[in-house]
């Protein structure tokens, strides 16, 4: 039984003070279960309520790929920079330290090759095995507008529902296929497809006019996608704009691994997503990193 003597009376209610209840800084999260919140902010950082995200989940479709032949080697020393680190399931378990304090988004659906119609996906992991390695989100790839859109909205749809019942968020991916056009009327629709049909964050590609109409009209957090290797301050710039037309960070991945100096790059983008730095000034940031980065380990 409790012990109840000497209970000092109750009299700090704040009555000054009103309630206030706890909002999330991660657009359209506020309705959200509280473990999804509380995954979503392993990967939006609560300050800045943006994120920084490694992505290295190329191999589910196109095998080895430059930069991350060795993935123990170039990117776990890059992890401690990263605010979520985006890859498959056997990467996690095979090559990530589970003392890893960033966030994971995993990659969930997969299929064809770069030898076949990389559309025909289907969902590749299970919500529970998700559930089991305790990641932040599940991504899943959506093809508005390929040959296999409805089967790709579809898996979409599937992870949500499971994610809502075990308070795992989903990233829908807007894929470009081949034939597909990069526009902002495009990713406008993508973007808001994915989100009408509850993915609660988009990941899709920049583009020069219009982005900022992408990011408006999507009622949940646009994450840029790095897309293919640029020049350092090319990559820089795109970020920044990004960020400036109301893009909730970025995922990169070959504009980092694929860098000069991986390390400083990525530190470099730290600072144009969380502290808005201009990308010159980044760029300059970058250099002098990376030459006092020269010639040590990544």
């Amino acid at each position: 039984m409790a012990d109840t003597d000497n209970l000092k009376d109750t009299k700090e209610y704040f009555l000054d003070i009103p309630m206030k209840a706890a909002q999330s800084n991660v657009r359209g999260a506020s309705a959200l279960d509280w473990g999804m919140q509380n995954r979503l902010s392993r990967i939006f950082q609560p300050g800045s309520g943006k994120t920084v995200m490694l992505a290295v989940d190329h191999g589910y479709f196109q095998g080895p790929t430059a930069g991350l032949e060795r993935v123990d080697v170039t990117i776990v020393p890059l992890l401690q920079n990263a605010d979520a680190l985006m890859c498959t399931r056997g990467i996690l378990r095979s090559t990530i330290p589970a003392s890893l304090q960033s966030g994971v988004v995993l990659r969930a659906s997969g299929g064809p090759s770069i030898l076949k119609e990389l559309s025909n996906e289907h969902i590749a992991v299970d919500m529970d095995d998700a559930a089991r390695l305790n990641v932040s989100a599940v991504a899943v790839q959506v093809y508005i507008g390929g040959e296999f859109e409805s089967q790709s909205v579809h898996n979409m749809t599937r992870l949500v529902d499971a994610g809502l019942g075990r308070g795992i968020p989903v990233l829908g991916v807007t894929a470009v296929g081949k034939d597909m056009v990069r526009d902002a009327r495009y990713f406008r629709l993508a973007c808001r497809i994915c989100a009408e049909l509850g993915a609660q964050f988009v990941k899709t590609y920049y583009v020069d006019e219009g982005f900022e109409t992408v990011t408006a009209s999507c009622p949940v957090p646009v994450v840029m996608a790095g897309g293919k290797k640029l020049p350092e301050l090319d990559a820089l710039t795109m970020a920044y704009r990004a960020v400036q037309e109301g893009a909730a960070g970025v995922d990169m991945g070959r504009n980092i691994f694929q860098s000069d100096a991986p390390l400083a790059m990525i530190q470099a983008v730290n600072k144009v997503v969380h502290e808005r730095m201009k990308p010159e000034h980044a760029y300059e940031l970058y250099q002098t990193l990376q030459r006092e980065q020269a010639g040590r380990p990544v």
